[in-house]
């Protein structure tokens, strides 16, 4: 099926920043890896897709994310948040929020628990998102928007709840290629007609964590897939601000073998434009999303690694049944058919496993937390990591 075709700004915008990665890999010798090219497409300072000015999420964007889907989401969310702020302290910080639905959404739901943070930070590099989530704050929840600031950097120290949803799977990677003379490295070159792929030997931090890779998961020959190096490295930076409190993270991904598993020999990348999913990276750079599941064997260790704890790992269906999404549904009478038949089918598509409910995972690491977290009561799936 074809793509949508964009309009002459959007056009324009996406030919300025292939400009300006061009003019990056001709400044570092006619290649660059792929991980510098994702980021550079995603962030680059007013070109990048998170950076410019396109709208991205809902009907109008290019993908829904669940807090967008339905509310239901985010007050089921509220019975896990209400307990991790009970258990250390009562401070959110959201990374990456999106169109602020789901901090507007939250609050709302903690207020009504009795349970509302003394300060929900959100942190956000984007200057447009931050102004987009001031407006849905300022609009859903006008008389808590006090209780929220921004931030541009990591805190020094922080006790309370780390919330990231959707986060880990836009951190750039890289692209790995398992040949039979050896490890290569995938990049990107120029040639007349754009970029184009190419491959270097891999070297360094990436040729240690492939080779490892390869002798744990038994990769073969020919087979070219993905590893984040960044969202280890996230995590790690967390665990050095982290006192007492959680993380919790929600993303689509898998444990690491069945990430690399021997079907799945061509990787997870995948783009998203105007509500298509396709897998060409060189398509239109700044006007879609670029996006790699999620390793969370790599997350888990790299929290063991920096002294976090780790407190459960499941799918979104059964974190969200263990926090009473059934109780947030019944809130609305099903004899309302014109409010319950929506909020019913936004639910099916956040439990469905044909939809977000086996495919999306939620995991949890922090320090200080002692209390079994409700969202894995039951179900917990730690043992396939």
């Amino acid at each position: 099926m074809p793509l949508p075709a964009p309009d002459a700004d959007a056009r324009a915008h996406s030919a300025a920043l292939s400009r300006r990665i061009a003019d990056e890999i001709a400044a570092a010798g006619g290649w660059i890896g792929f991980d510098r090219f994702m980021e550079l497409a995603l962030y680059a300072p007013g070109l990048g897709y998170y950076s410019g000015g396109a709208r991205k999420f809902g009907a109008a964007g290019d993908f829904v994310t669940a807090p967008e889907l339905s509310s239901a989401f985010s007050q089921t969310l509220g019975a896990q948040a209400a307990q991790i702020l009970a258990l250390s302290a009562p401070q959110i910080v959201e990374v990456g929020a999106g169109s602020g639905r789901l901090a507007a959404d939250l609050l709302l739901e903690l207020e009504t628990r009795g349970a509302l943070p003394e300060r929900y930070a959100i942190l956000e590099l984007s200057g447009e998102l931050r102004a987009r989530q001031q407006a849905t704050l300022a609009e859903r929840a006008p008389h808590l928007l006090a209780r929220v600031d921004w931030l541009e950097r990591l805190p020094e120290r922080f006790d309370g709840l780390v919330l990231a949803n959707e986060l880990l799977d836009a951190m750039p990677v890289h692209l790995v290629a398992w040949r039979g003379e050896g490890i290569f490295e995938r990049g990107v070159s120029l040639d007349d007609d754009g970029f184009a792929w190419a491959e270097r030997p891999a070297s360094g931090r990436l040729l240690e964590r492939a080779a490892a890779l390869a002798a744990e998961c038994a990769i073969p020959p020919g087979y070219v897939s993905e590893i984040c190096l960044a969202a280890p490295a996230w995590v790690a930076a967390w665990a050095g601000i982290l006192g007492c409190g959680a993380l919790l993270l929600i993303d689509y991904g898998f444990p690491r073998r069945e990430y690399y598993h021997p079907q799945r020999d061509a990787g997870t990348l995948m783009c998203h434009y105007r509500h298509h999913a396709h897998a060409e990276p060189f398509y239109l750079p700044g006007l879609q999303d670029i996006t790699a599941h999620v390793d969370f064997t790599a997350v888990v260790e790299a929290g063991h690694a920096a002294g976090l704890d780790f407190l459960g790992y499941t799918t979104q269906a059964t974190f969200l049944f263990n926090c009473g999404l059934t109780e947030v549904l019944a809130r609305t009478p099903a004899a309302d058919a014109a409010r319950y038949l929506p909020l019913a089918n936004a639910a099916h598509k956040l439990i469905s496993p044909a939809e977000m409910g086996e495919l999306f995972k939620v995991i949890a690491l922090g320090r200080g937390i002692d209390d079994t977290l409700l969202g894995f009561l039951r179900g917990d799936r730690s043992a396939t990591l």
